[in-house]
């Protein structure tokens, strides 16, 4: 009399054991070779909104099961490895990763690659060799773009001005690190004076924005301003309203999110260097899915950055990046 129930009771157990356990994202259970893990710096910035959609369309058309999920602090780095950790241990078919610190994400990276669990890198460098530590890496030239940032704050100081503050972003992020590098150079080789170059924005737009009011006296002795990436920009823009000097210093940012578009058409912000993040999702689970194929793909792709203003930003190609 047991044995009918008993089957009943083993079907429903299956039938839960194979529902996604991620609904949003279409995740399936661990271990299956169709489910990849996106990982970004955070969840809230625009950016990463972008990433996801990008991704999301890619997993679409190779008929992967995505799951995103990053820290929702860019600032916590340890949370982040924990994630990773628990795909590497779930057994996904594939990961891809933007590390909030180029050193503290290199050991989980490597577990995954002993599990034969391929990685791509996106966004922001890792400590290793592309192709050897970890399978790819695909991001913005990032040091390029920062030169293209330094280049376009001295053009905007052509008419007079040399004095210019960099806002930094935070300590470990190899993607700004490398950006603030090319500006120092790009701004260094045009001429111009930097008052202060060691002050971090924070995770948030809220805390750099304090940064920027704790430097109210170099911002008012400035000529000219560059912060790093989406939040920094942000929040220095809300900091320059505040203290009365928005429009009035020349400034250039990274990244672009309604606010800053905002900016840009207003005249409060000079030029923005702006990435393309849906491609960097689209092509970081390609790759993904190439390597569960047992492709190869190139060890470094860059995803490029142009540099949008006031005068260029109805045009095609820099419009679809500021949406």
């Amino acid at each position: 009399m047991l044995r009918p129930l008993v089957l009943s009771l083993s079907l429903l157990l299956a039938a839960c054991g194979g529902q996604s356990s991620d609904a949003s994202s279409g995740a399936s259970g661990s271990g299956d070779a169709k489910r990849v893990a996106v990982v970004p710096k955070g969840m809230t910035h625009t950016f990463w909104l972008a990433v996801k959609a990008g991704a999301q369309r890619s997993a679409t058309t190779a008929g992967l099961q995505m799951t995103f999920k990053g820290p929702l602090s860019e600032s916590d780095r340890s949370g982040q490895i924990a994630m990773v950790q628990q795909f590497v241990s779930e057994g996904v078919a594939g990961i891809a990763l933007a590390p909030l610190d180029h050193t503290a994400l290199a050991p989980v990276v490597a577990s995954a690659k002993q599990k034969g669990i391929p990685v791509v890198i996106f966004d922001s460098a890792l400590d290793g060799v592309p192709g050897t530590d970890f399978a790819s890496f695909v991001a913005t030239d990032n040091e390029k773009a920062g030169e293209m940032a330094g280049e376009a704050l001295a053009k905007a100081l052509a008419g007079g001005g040399k004095k210019v503050v960099l806002l930094r972003y935070q300590v470990g992020s190899a993607s700004t690190e490398a950006r603030e590098k090319g500006f120092l150079t790009a701004a260094k080789a045009a001429g111009l004076e930097v008052l202060v170059d060691n002050r971090y924005a924070g995770a948030t737009a809220g805390e750099a924005k304090t940064t920027a009011l704790n430097m109210a006296d170099a911002l008012r002795d400035c000529d000219g301003i560059f912060a790093s990436n989406e939040s920094a920009t942000n929040g220095m823009l809300l900091a320059l309203e505040q203290l009365g000097l928005a429009g009035k210093k020349r400034f250039v940012g990274f990244d672009s999110s309604p606010p800053l578009v905002a900016g840009l058409e207003g005249g409060a912000i000079d030029a923005l260097v702006v990435q393309d993040p849906q491609r960097m999702g689209e092509l970081a689970v390609e790759q993904l899915q190439q390597l569960i194929d047992g492709k190869p793909v190139p060890p470094v792709t860059d995803t490029g950055a142009v540099l949008a203003t006031k005068a260029n930003l109805q045009q095609p190609e820099i419009a679809r990046l500021l949406k």
